[in-house]
């Protein structure tokens, strides 16, 4: 209905114009007391002739509509199977949009050249600066004082934020390197805890965990990562108290803690990129990435995760562990 609407009015001029000079010649015909029907019936043939002309341009532009609409699902690639010009002015634009596409193409490349250039060089820095603090690490853990643990605690969140960074990388790179198989729960939550070890200690904060003896069907490396960040968020902004790690049936692994929560008006944009929320803004610390990332690798994992938190009762961050397929991005 829209096209036929439009249609009309491309051609309302013209028709407007045709009766036009048809009442100037029954007019004139009339002040001559000439016989109208001498005038009546060409006109009648001509209208005849120009209405079934009218209907054949319209079965054409709605074939030539019909055809563009299937190329504006397409790849703008496709450009080449626009249907036939009839007009000039038609040509010129499809010459122009042409020339857009061949420029955007160009520079697409460029974008991309510069884009997988950087990401070789952050990647290579990522891999490069883990060498000093794997040897930093070594040497504090010589000693066993005061000072050395909290400097273990600060390499910690150092490593953490370079990891953060290269799983960014691989996120945000055309590859994936996901390896699904079916591993123990607990095992996963072990060496995730082993890391904050020092940190619990330090900050005198109870770890509430028991085995949960589950399987899961996942992938070892991201999800660590994921339980990684949510275990730092829940540290970070818990004081005093506790963090509970548990298991609610089916196969929902819960991280609880009893810090400072998240507002209301906060919540809901916890999991979107660089949101770092009232609190973020507040400790101008917080990047607004790890729950981002924590996000989008559930996502490729086919996990769910949420959150629920009161404001000064807590946070609990929830990972749907059910996998019934296995979709990556």
């Amino acid at each position: 209905m829209k096209l036929f609407y439009s249609y009309i009015k491309s051609i309302i001029g013209g028709v407007c114009l045709f009766l036009g000079f048809f009442g100037l010649l029954v007019l004139s015909f009339a002040l001559y007391e000439l016989p109208l029907m001498a005038v009546v019936y060409p006109m009648l043939l001509c209208t005849l002739i120009g209405l079934l002309y009218l209907i054949y341009r319209y079965y054409v532009t709605y074939k030539r509509y019909k055809e563009i609409s299937e190329l504006k699902k397409s790849a703008a690639e496709l450009i080449e199977f626009f249907p036939n010009s009839y007009r000039i002015l038609d040509e010129d634009y499809c010459e122009v949009i042409e020339n857009l596409l061949a420029q955007k193409r160009k520079d697409m490349e460029l974008i991309k050249d510069e884009t997988d250039k950087l990401m070789d060089y952050y990647t290579l820095w990522v891999h490069q600066i883990k060498t000093p603090i794997a040897s930093m690490r070594l040497r504090l853990q010589k000693e066993d004082s005061e000072l050395s643990r909290s400097l273990l605690s600060d390499l910690g969140r150092i490593e953490r934020y370079v990891e953060m960074v290269l799983t960014y990388l691989r996120l945000e790179g055309a590859g994936s390197d996901y390896i699904f198989k079916e591993y123990d729960l607990d095992s996963i939550i072990g060496e995730v805890v082993k890391k904050f070890a020092g940190d619990f200690i330090l900050r005198k904060i109870k770890l509430r965990y028991s085995p949960v003896e589950k399987k899961v069907l996942t992938d070892e490396k991201w999800l660590s990562f994921v339980i990684d960040q949510v275990m730092s968020n829940a540290l970070k902004y818990t004081k005093q108290g506790e963090i509970s790690i548990y298991v609610e049936e089916p196969l929902t692994l819960c991280i609880e803690d009893t810090g400072m929560g998240i507002s209301p008006e906060d919540l809901p944009r916890i999991f979107e990129r660089n949101y770092t929320g009232v609190r973020g803004r507040a400790d101008k610390k917080a990047s607004g990435l790890g729950l981002y990332l924590c996000s989008r690798i559930c996502k490729n994992l086919n996990h769910e995760i949420s959150a629920e938190s009161q404001v000064g009762r807590g946070t609990k961050i929830k990972i749907n562990l059910e996998t019934k397929r296995t979709i990556i991005e």
